[in-house]
């Protein structure tokens, strides 16, 4: 028999795949390949089972009764096997759209309640509102979506997904299959269905494709109906280090060295989803978290951490951020990570916390990074204080990284620079930049992915005695640009001349941020 190490995404029978289901498939751990030059009906097989009485003969007799050709089997590891079905079920899953256009003649009904959701693509539920859900999550994610939005209004039912930062419309279902669809998302949130004047929250877990996704749910009243958003985090994906994050040579040196100081409080500050929470789970992944008392406080916790101590925030039972971070004081933590700084008496905590011997970090939510010295002393934070903790401020945002398959080459011009406070003769080897342009690949975006830009400012002595002595922002900027600083739009500038990013996105995200001193 012939051997298989790997099975590539091609080589699978779409077609005849779809004759079975994945839970049979997946038993008995069978997947069938297209046709080759020297097999006119091979079949995957696991090689483990070739010995043993799970052998799958009788589905192999059932692929060769419904195909009317006899079967070659092709040997393969189990699990090679068991990601390839996966995938080519991930990829022929319905749309939305196909689903509503099944949808129309069929009877909606409340969605059923149910204790554990598996996987979505085995489900075999034949409601119709639960297939629609259940499709909506599923293209969610093969979209590389980030929220589900479901809108209602006075004669339709938008869906729309957020992808890379942007929000898309996906489709429109009837109006009357509305009610239906938000029962269903409160039954799998464990939400009350009765309760349709206040605001709820919950969560769920569901697998698609075999891939866990954690799903928090907001569900608001409005005018014409309940609007829900989830938010998805795909527990499958690995987590960045900070050599993922996109940093340029001298940015990640200077992190690396940063984080690991004995003690003192780095910020990192930008809008919501930006991206803050990332650079801190990478800046964790590089510490000594064996050696190490690691801890964090977050809301809610995104991903775990081999080797930390997570804790969530829960307000309803007392746990915030300052009650929480009280506790874990005295947990003996050598280094701990706050979600954000809300309110004086966690900043008040957290600044103690650096100057006794902890490394803290934590976000803030400013438009630049010297700027969360201001929000600190807003606070009510002595400015001495401030000086004496903060080693490093940090600002980033992220924009859309340009489609590989279809961005556009063009000439620069000089006044584009400018407009980016950056002047042409900085910028080496660029005189070409892309511009996006849209294709099948990206939906027809002109961008797939997001990358972050950075602005890293160390607290050197100059700005510790300028902060120690008060003063204002533009003194402490003007400080931080003589000792060499990287404003965001210029650290947007390396990822455009690199052919990462356009002019448009770095303008986009930093154009709250120029200032006038």
């Amino acid at each position: 028999m012939q051997h298989l190490n790997r099975i590539s995404s091609d080589q699978v029978d779409e077609t005849r795949l779809m004759h079975f289901s994945l839970p049979v498939l997946r038993a008995a751990m069978v997947l069938p390949l297209k046709p080759t030059s020297e097999m006119r009906n091979p079949v995957a097989v696991a090689e483990e089972s070739v010995h043993t009485a799970s052998w799958p003969w009788a589905l192999l007799d059932d692929c060769r009764r419904e195909f009317s050709e006899e079967v070659q089997p092709v040997l393969v590891p189990k699990d090679v096997i068991l990601v390839a079905l996966n995938q080519a079920f991930d990829m022929a899953s319905a749309s939305a759209e196909q689903m509503l256009e099944n949808l129309e003649d069929e009877e909606v009904g409340l969605a059923k309640e149910i204790e554990e959701i598996g996987d979505l693509l085995e489900s075999e539920d034949d409601a119709p509102v639960i297939r629609l859900v259940n499709t909506l999550l599923s293209q969610a994610l093969k979209d590389r979506a980030s929220d589900i939005h479901i809108e209602p209004f006075e004669a339709q039912v938008l869906v729309r997904f957020r992808i890379d930062g942007v929000l898309h419309s996906i489709v429109s279902p009837p109006k009357r299959v509305q009610s239906a669809m938000v029962s269903r998302i409160k039954v799998m949130a464990g939400l009350d269905i009765a309760e349709k004047r206040h605001p709820q929250d919950g969560r769920f877990r569901v697998k698609v494709a075999g891939r866990e996704v954690d799903v928090r749910v907001s569900v608001l009243p409005t005018a014409h109906g309940e609007r829900v958003v989830m938010r998805l985090l795909d527990r499958s994906q690995t987590l960045l280090t900070l050599n993922d994050l996109g940093m340029s040579k001298t940015q990640h040196a200077m992190m690396s060295k940063v984080i690991k100081e004995p003690h003192g409080i780095i910020l990192v500050t930008g809008p919501t989803g930006s991206g803050k929470s990332t650079t801190l789970y990478a800046s964790l992944m590089e510490v000594d978290r064996k050696n190490r008392n690691v801890m964090t406080i977050e809301d809610p916790i995104e991903y775990q951490l081999e080797g930390v101590g997570q804790m969530q925030v829960q307000p309803k039972i007392g746990v915030t951020f300052s009650a929480g971070l009280r506790s874990i004081l005295r947990q003996d933590p050598d280094i701990v990570m706050i979600g954000e700084i809300r309110d004086l008496e966690t900043a008040e905590i957290a600044i103690q916390a650096s100057l006794t011997g902890h490394m803290v970090f934590a976000t803030l939510h400013t438009n630049d990074a010297l700027s969360a010295v201001v929000r600190l002393q807003d606070m009510g934070l002595e400015s001495y204080l401030v000086a004496s903790s903060l080693v490093m401020a940090q600002a980033q945002r992220l924009v859309r990284r340009l489609c590989e398959h279809c961005k556009t080459p063009r000439d620069i011009a000089d006044d584009e620079w400018k407009a980016l406070d950056i002047q042409p003769s900085d910028m080496v080897d660029t005189t070409v930049v892309y511009d996006a342009k849209g294709c099948e690949q990206c939906l027809d975006t002109g961008y797939v992915g997001r990358v972050a830009i950075y602005e890293l400012i160390p607290i050197t002595q100059s700005l510790r005695n300028a902060i120690h002595d008060g003063k204002g922002l533009p003194a402490l900027r003007r400080i931080a640009a003589k000792e060499g600083a990287v404003s965001l739009r210029q650290d947007g500038a390396r990822h455009i001349a690199a052919g990462i990013t356009t002019f448009d996105e770095v303008l986009m995200a930093t154009r709250a941020d120029v200032v006038v001193d």
